[in-house]
């Protein structure tokens, strides 16, 4: 029987290193892949609500046309997710895994979790961007959330600036192959 991994992927550098760390580790466990992107209108996605007011709060644009060009926006952000989990996708079958994918919009750690659930995963890879302390409880940890209510093991990657893969994952696969 196949190890279910879902696996929570960002934008931008931290998935690609989040990835290539997890390939070695899925592969090592005979993992089946579920990978995630989870659209949020945060300010992580670039995606601020438009704002109509300019100098002195007068307003520039009329409120259709600046919906407009959200909902554009959108649509090219929702777009680039599905590029990129297609990318993960094909790498994952290169690498010899089988691969599915999905995106969804809302809060990321509750539709980890949720996800989780649905799919009944066994194990949940998550990135953690670091942050520690006061910027951690302000802005709120997604790898926090999702340890503290995920029904499965969840293992957190961290320091996701670093290279990857790392030595000690390439050594982890090459001793379950």
């Amino acid at each position: 029987m196949k190890t279910k991994i879902l696996v929570a992927l960002d934008r931008g550098e931290t998935a690609d290193a989040l990835f290539g760390q997890t390939i070695p580790i899925a592969k090592a466990l005979g993992g089946e892949l579920m990978l995630l992107s989870v659209l949020t209108a945060d300010g992580d996605s670039g995606l601020a609500l438009p704002s109509s007011t300019g100098l002195g709060y007068y307003p520039l644009l009329d409120h259709e046309t600046l919906w407009e060009t959200y909902r554009r926006s959108f649509e090219t952000y929702e777009a680039e997710g599905l590029q990129l989990l297609r990318r993960f996708q094909r790498t994952a079958t290169e690498a010899g895994l089988q691969a599915e994918f999905t995106q969804a919009s809302g809060s990321p750690g509750a539709m980890i979790c949720n996800l989780a659930r649905t799919w009944q995963a066994d194990l949940i890879v998550v990135g953690s961007h670091g942050r520690k302390g006061f910027g951690e409880a302000l802005l709120g940890s997604v790898s926090n959330y999702v340890m503290h209510h995920a029904n499965c093991s969840v293992l957190v990657i961290k320091g996701l600036s670093i290279s990857c893969p790392t030595p000690e994952t390439e050594d982890l696969a090459a001793v379950h192959r």
